[in-house]
């Protein structure tokens, strides 16, 4: 029984960022059976306005402002929890265990062999049929945002290990920032990361096909026909793949010989030193809006919506179809827990999992 109340009071916190005030609020914003208490998060700077839900760790509502001063809504979602509880498409979510796919969900760890569930197609993805996408977090107030915490027990969806992980959301003016952190009792495979759909132009207009994109990328993985990469760092010299100067993305679809891009671009090679670097950038000229992302995850998976087919109802009964948006999920490189070339994936105990990612909503 779904049942959403908008109604209740406001609890409100301010975070001050320098001279740049945050504003932080949140409410009660429905109940789903079996799991309990959902709460919608709010954090307002003067020039970003950030939505988050304690349900998946999900980035509800980003709203920023074009170059006429209009603040829009530019991520992808729902007017209500049910929608989220029952969305198939990750629309905002935080996922994991490990983002992305494995192949065959299956993975050998310290000698001992692991199947996880086959959610896609032939292989595993992002974290299988309940990952943290559908799990109620703990949230705390943090300076200027939210954190948001959960416990894995060991053995959910098949991983090893009960893992402690949290997610920490917070705003500063124009830069959202989201900080990943997780530590196991056991040796685990590890990849978290947020799934929002962008669209620049509104959460609501059609496509991207006019969004102006860059990837700060030298290389990228090719796939096989399940999505799983074949093992090649294939350099995106001379490939649809080079975007390292801004690209229409319309035109491009056009060249990539595929439903539309799906791809690890690698920001780093295995091996090199853990800092934070420019992945990409997104322009859009007729709005005026720029997004721009920055991370220490070694890879970013440029997706177009590719898979989106109109059949869901999003926020103001808008129908999100293929190409409809972009995702820029930074991350490790897909299967990396069977790809020894690839940087290392696991989660020993005693480690400390952590990584960063920011969004950057400025106007040109």
């Amino acid at each position: 029984m779904l049942q959403t109340r908008r109604d209740q009071s406001l609890r409100s916190r301010w975070g001050v960022w320098g001279s740049k005030m945050t504003e932080v609020s949140h409410q009660p914003w429905g109940e789903v059976s079996g799991l309990g208490s959902v709460d919608l998060w709010v954090l307002q700077s003067p020039q970003v306005r950030v939505e988050v839900l304690t349900l998946g760790a999900i980035l509800r509502s980003v709203c920023s402002r074009g170059k006429g001063g209009q603040m829009e809504d530019i991520v992808l979602g729902y007017d209500n929890l049910e929608g989220y509880v029952s969305d198939k498409r990750y629309l905002g979510a935080v996922v994991g265990r490990v983002a992305n796919r494995i192949a065959r969900g299956r993975f050998t760890v310290e000698g001992k062999e692991y199947q996880l569930d086959i959610n896609n197609g032939p292989n595993a993805l992002h974290g299988g049929l309940r990952g943290f996408n559908k799990a109620l977090w703990l949230a705390t107030a943090v300076e200027g945002g939210v954190q948001l915490s959960l416990t894995s027990p060991d053995g959910d969806q098949g991983y090893p290990g009960e893992v402690q992980v949290s997610v920490s959301y917070t705003l500063q003016g124009e830069t959202l920032t989201a900080e990943y952190q997780a530590r196991s009792t056991k040796t685990t495979p590890i990849n978290l990361t947020n799934h929002s759909y962008f669209n620049l132009a509104g959460q609501g207009a059609a496509d991207i096909y006019d969004h102006q994109v860059s990837i700060s990328a030298q290389s990228y993985l090719p796939v096989d026909d399940t999505s799983i990469p074949t093992g090649e760092i294939r350099a995106v010299e001379g490939t649809p793949f080079d975007l390292r100067k801004p690209v229409l993305i319309g035109p491009q679809l056009k060249e990539v010989p595929c439903l539309g891009f799906d791809h690890n671009f690698c920001l780093s090679s295995p091996g090199d030193s853990w800092t934070e670097r420019q992945a990409a950038r997104v322009y859009h000229p007729a709005s005026g809006r720029v997004l721009e992302v920055s991370t220490s995850q070694p890879g970013v998976q440029f997706y177009t919506a590719n898979f989106l087919d109109g059949s869901m109802a999003g926020k103001g009964g808008a129908r999100y179809g293929k190409h409809s948006s972009f995702c820029l999920e930074t991350q490790n490189w897909p299967d990396a827990v069977n790809q020894v070339a690839f940087p290392d994936c696991l989660l020993r105990p005693g480690e400390n999992y952590q990584h960063v990612t920011r969004f950057t909503f400025t106007t040109v």
